[in-house]
């Protein structure tokens, strides 16, 4: 499908530098605010309380929100756990307070709410148990990272291997200094936001850098710039197409999925927009830079089938 067919070649590589100055920018104040202020980590991480309580009725997620909010707690979360009359509320730890004061305070908030609410069992989650589990994140991020180098090294080169991890770790700092310079709550729900968003990237800059080495081998004559400009063209359709559709998707989320789902959204809807243009601006000027050519991506060698000599017009063939 290409509904959005275009005849010449944007010339995307003639501002690469221009764009890839206001990256650096972006990525160096995402870097600032994610040491200056940090995260703002969630109960997984940080450890708390955990309460299920069970209502007769439906439970209404925003009135229990505002009446544990009552009691000073403006990071609780809040959710529906196994039916629509369970409820599911975490507390961050507090100084001074045990496990058990604190589900006695919030469970009375609740009762003067709603009588007919029942604790159906409450928990504390230790900050250890937050350090194994950043921990293991942590261990998560840096095995899908290394996964999708020796992936790129192995189907193309290292060149580009190195360009879509510089892409796609601009993308996840990016995330993360918003979520730092907004202070909004980083949750495990949160942290596979991310990893999501570096398999969504990179299999952006698979599908540009996959018709870059088309086009070495089709257009012989074609010098880097223009054979890139080219392959970012070519595919610019499928990219309108799949990306829209998946960020109409997301919003939907965003705006309708309510409290649960809010910033597990969020990250996904910044992580597509930063995708789409690292792996334009980003990863396809990189390996611009490092000096990618055809005796790179193609043997040497005879002719091979579907090799163009001297096009008589450098774009023929640019969408196929």
């Amino acid at each position: 499908m290409e509904f959005f067919r275009i005849r010449r070649d944007i010339p995307f590589m003639r501002h690469a530098l221009v764009f890839n100055i206001i990256s650096l920018v972006t990525f160096l104040a995402a870097v600032f605010f994610l040491v200056t202020r940090g995260l703002n980590l969630s109960v997984e991480f940080t450890g708390g309380t955990v309460m299920e309580v069970a209502y007769s009725q439906p439970a209404d997620l925003n009135r229990v929100r505002a009446a544990v909010a009552q009691l000073g707690y403006s990071d609780v979360q809040v959710q529906n756990f196994g039916s629509a009359r369970d409820v599911l509320i975490r507390l961050p730890a507090r100084k001074g307070v045990s496990s058990a004061q604190q589900s006695e305070r919030v469970l009375a908030a609740l009762k003067a709410d709603a009588p007919d609410v029942v604790l159906r069992r409450t928990e504390f989650v230790g900050p250890q148990v937050g350090e194994e589990l950043a921990t293991d994140g942590l261990k998560a991020l840096a095995f899908v990272v290394v996964g999708i180098m020796i992936y790129l090294a192995i189907r193309f080169e290292w060149k580009f291997a190195v360009a879509a991890i510089i892409a796609n770790l601009h993308d996840v700092v990016i995330i993360l200094g918003f979520f730092a310079f907004f202070q909004w709550e980083f949750s495990l729900a949160v942290l596979a936001a991310v990893l999501a968003v570096l398999g969504y990237s990179v299999n952006e800059s698979v599908v540009i850098f996959d018709r870059i080495r088309e086009n070495f081998r089709r257009y012989r004559k074609m010098n880097t710039v223009q054979i890139i400009d080219n392959a970012i063209t070519s595919t610019i359709s499928r990219t309108i197409i799949t990306h829209g559709s998946t960020q109409i998707m997301v919003l939907s989320m965003l705006l309708f999925g309510g409290e649960t789902l809010h910033y597990f959204a969020m990250a996904l809807t910044i992580g597509i927009l930063f995708g789409i243009y690292s792996s334009v601006f980003v990863a396809a000027a990189i390996a611009m830079w490092l000096g990618v050519r055809r005796e790179d991506l193609v043997k040497s060698g005879g002719k091979k089938s579907g090799e163009i000599e001297d096009p008589k017009d450098p774009n023929a063939g640019a969408t196929v």
